[in-house]
């Protein structure tokens, strides 16, 4: 096995071989009642690789994963990657239409997917949605069909029935295709939602995930033989990079989580004594406000990262005081650079640990520029632009939206408004987007506002977050009705969870007669998210 690692890995791929080598016998993953050393990781992440390339999979084809937080989706990913394909993670929330859009613009040649979750059978959502250019759906449990489906010509197969297509293909198969990738090979296709109202593909590569997440996990204190409880989802960078593969970069148990919900949190980290737990504010006012809170220990937790919103310093506080950690750090980044560029050094201050997402990672330039591209004195509120190592390699296919986000001296124009001060620190003030953050996930109105329009009781609407105690945002859909219609905000709800992903149904509808616009007649979204949190929250 030594011959295809290297001391210092560049791919992932040799990142799971390199932590074989090192780790051994060592516990990489706790799945419910599966346990999986590093070593029996690497083989079984070879054999999902043999797998793949019996089923037709070529280096750089797409291969897709939708499924929750389980080991079978390290193993995909592992294995996808060892072939040399590109991973595109889906997000479990999304609906048939939405994942159908990524699969056929993707062009993805296999699905793992999951079976039954969370009431649904999530095959059953692309029924009649197949774009042309998938060949292959593996079902990851809740399945009955483990031979395959005589229906649509073996298309759609049980992992274990998938995982039997190993034998056809030798190991040296999987070594060879290992060695043909290097540091700039594309690894991942994510796609995020943007103000187009159409999800973009963002290109990474190897070297770029595992040089940003050494060296934030190093910052973060991430350490060997941490337990490491994923609640984030693996769809999203937070999950995967920040999630499993910094795991596999420094020697820790993964114990992947599916479903976040305060009691099974804190009896997790109670039974396995949990020391390492991220995640965004949400989720730590949920444990805190927890009616049982005291009956679980939670006397384990040594280190955590978070951010995604507003982190009032008292939360800091309480979250050392009363959930146990030694060390709590806040961190800022997006999808196109990788999902980190800043992060607080633990040993800060609570003050500013609560009111800034840190300083760039080594590396990596973060400024604060003017309309003009030029840099702002610090203080001065900007557009943040980052430029490194880990800058994304452009969106899939779009060389137009590319341009305009990275401009020709490199820089990510990243949307977020922010000052940097004196030290370097970066705070978060404003989003040049009218995008909002619900419990940790990105919203986008115009992609929102796309589907609803389709309403029939609707004539105009727009999309705005309003602030909520729990989530941080939760959208609300501001309309302008069709003459002689009626609407209410149940019956909105429930249309627009058939089409969409939760996290991007509005939980509230305010009804206008007219929107505020602007000179040139276009909606002045500042002015309609004030008056939308004004009717929601009764206030003025």
């Amino acid at each position: 096995m030594s011959e295809y690692c290297r001391e210092q890995a560049e791919t992932l791929p040799q990142v799971v071989r390199l932590a074989a080598q090192r780790y051994g016998q060592r516990i990489a993953i706790v799945d419910g009642e599966v346990s999986l050393s590093y070593a029996a990781l690497a083989q079984s992440g070879e054999q999902v690789a043999r797998a793949l390339i019996a089923l037709g999979v070529n280096a750089g084809d797409r291969v897709a994963v939708w499924a929750p937080n389980l080991h079978e989706w390290i193993l995909a990913a592992c294995g996808l990657h060892a072939a040399g394909a590109v991973l595109v993670p889906v997000n479990t929330r999304m609906k048939g239409p939405e994942v159908a859009e990524i699969l056929a613009r993707s062009r993805t040649r296999v699905l793992f997917c999951i079976g039954d979750f969370l009431g649904q059978h999530y095959p059953d959502q692309l029924a009649g949605l197949w774009p042309a250019t998938l060949e292959h759906m593996v079902v990851i449990r809740g399945d009955s069909n483990e031979d395959g489906d005589d229906d649509d010509g073996g298309r759609t197969l049980g992992w274990q029935a998938f995982l039997a297509r190993a034998a056809e293909v030798a190991p040296e198969a999987v070594h060879a295709r290992e060695q043909a990738l290097g540091p700039g090979s594309v690894s991942d296709l994510m796609f995020t939602s943007g103000t187009t109202g159409h999800p973009k593909g963002v290109l990474a590569c190897h070297g770029a995930a595992i040089r940003a997440f050494s060296a934030w996990a190093g910052v973060v204190g991430l350490e060997e033989g941490d337990r490491y409880l994923i609640i984030n989802p693996f769809f999203h960078t937070f999950g995967y990079k920040a999630g499993w593969l910094a795991a596999l970069l420094r020697g820790a148990t993964i114990y992947p989580h599916q479903v976040f919900d305060a009691d099974s949190v804190l009896q997790k980290i109670s039974d396995a004594r949990i020391t390492f737990l991220p995640g965004p504010p949400t989720l730590f006012l949920s444990m805190l406000s927890h009616p049982r809170l005291r009956e679980y220990d939670t006397g384990s937790l040594k280190a955590t990262c978070t951010g995604a919103a507003t982190v009032p310093p008292v939360l800091i506080t309480r979250m050392r005081e009363e959930l146990g950690f030694s060390k709590v750090t806040t961190a800022y980044g997006l999808t196109e650079c990788g999902g980190c560029a800043t992060v607080c050094d633990p040993a800060d201050s609570v003050e500013t640990i609560a009111s800034t997402c840190g300083r760039a990672l080594p590396g990596t330039e973060v400024r604060c520029a003017d309309a003009d591209g030029r840099t702002v004195p610090p203080g001065t509120a900007g557009e943040v632009l980052v430029r490194g190592y880990h800058v994304m390699l452009g969106y899939f296919e779009d060389d137009a939206a590319t341009q305009e986000a990275i401009d020709a001296q490199g820089w990510l124009h990243t949307g977020d408004i922010g000052v940097m001060d004196e030290r370097g620190y970066l705070r978060i003030t404003d989003r040049l987007k009218d995008m909002f953050i619900v419990g940790g996930f990105n919203c986008y109105p115009a992609e929102i506002e796309r589907v609803l329009a389709g309403h029939p009781s609707i004539a105009q609407v727009a999309v705005t977050g309003v602030p909520d105690p729990r989530m941080g945002e939760v959208g609300c859909a501001c309309v302008i009705l069709r003459h002689g219609a009626t609407l209410d905000e149940s019956e909105l709800v429930a249309w627009a969870r058939e089409r969409m992903a939760n996290y991007k149904v509005p939980r509230y509808l305010q009804v206008f007669d007219s929107f505020p616009l602007n000179a040139s007649n276009k909606v002045v979204k500042r002015d309609l998210a004030r008056l939308a949190a004004m009717r929601v929250h009764n206030v003025g």
